[in-house]
């Protein structure tokens, strides 16, 4: 009886460990659905695909903690996944969007963005335990594939010509691509007590951007992720200046132990 228990744990425990590398592979196969789909000229959809996987892709960490069922197999699965999701397709999807009339100078910032999105890959696992988990160092690779997904979204619901932006959009993937590798923090949104402090007032907001989001879907996220993106860099200059200002405003004290000015 003890046996068949054991067993039934044990085939249950398979089970489990089974369910977040699914929606890791769900993650690839979005991210290989947005490479056909820009082959085939189909930019929406591919730019749809990417944020999906991204989905798929916070789904399968959070699904792995909550079962306790990470390893170092779904971890390295992860990356490759990410890699192809967010690295291959959307450097594919900007390249044959608006890159390829600059010719070589285009495919190598869609290489470019690929690397750096690897690189960016390979340093977080080498930092898995070792920093805290409140931030992230540089901006995630999901985050840079899905503000290349948003920029074709908005372009399309907007009707702007991409013939006439060739050069904007190369300036945004190579700023996108240097974001990744930077030292730049950027909030993981993992801290607990996000959720667990959460005030009436937040929860309010948050269904209001939620309605944003299923009303307008190309113009909220495209503002949620230009906000997110631009987040790291105004946070770093603020805790420089931060200290300067506390510096400045700190009273003096004089030899007679009174304050001055």
């Amino acid at each position: 009886m003890k046996r068949k228990k054991r067993f039934e744990r044990e085939k249950l425990r398979r089970g489990i460990y089974i369910l977040p590398n699914i929606f890791t592979s769900l993650n690839i196969f979005c991210g290989f659905y947005a490479v056909i789909a820009s082959i085939d000229g189909k930019f929406v959809a591919a730019a749809i695909a990417i944020i999906i996987a991204g989905v798929f892709d916070m789904l399968d960490g959070k699904i792995a903690r909550a079962t306790k069922t990470t390893s170092k197999f779904g971890i390295e699965y992860d990356s490759l996944a990410d890699l192809i999701s967010f690295g291959l397709a959307p450097g594919v999807m900007m390249y044959l969007w608006a890159l390829r009339p600059l010719g070589r100078i285009g495919w190598l910032a869609a290489f470019l963005f690929m690397v750096c999105g690897a690189l960016r890959l390979a340093r977080f696992n080498t930092q898995v335990g070792r920093i805290s988990s409140s931030h992230f160092v540089g901006l995630p690779i999901p985050a840079g594939a899905g503000m290349n997904a948003v920029i074709v979204l908005i372009f399309h619901k907007l009707g702007l010509q991409v013939e006439y932006n060739h050069v904007l959009i190369l300036v945004v993937l190579y700023v996108l691509a240097f974001l990744m590798v930077s030292n730049i923090k950027y909030n993981s949104f993992k801290k607990p007590e996000l959720f667990k402090k959460m005030n009436f007032n937040v929860l309010v907001t948050a269904i209001l951007i939620l309605i944003f989001i299923a009303a307008q879907p190309s113009i909220a996220l495209f503002i949620l992720g230009l906000t997110y993106v631009l987040s790291g860099p105004i946070n770093m200059i603020w805790r420089h200046i931060k200290p300067k200002q506390e510096k400045v405003e700190t009273p003096k004290i004089d030899e007679q132990g009174t304050t001055s000015q």
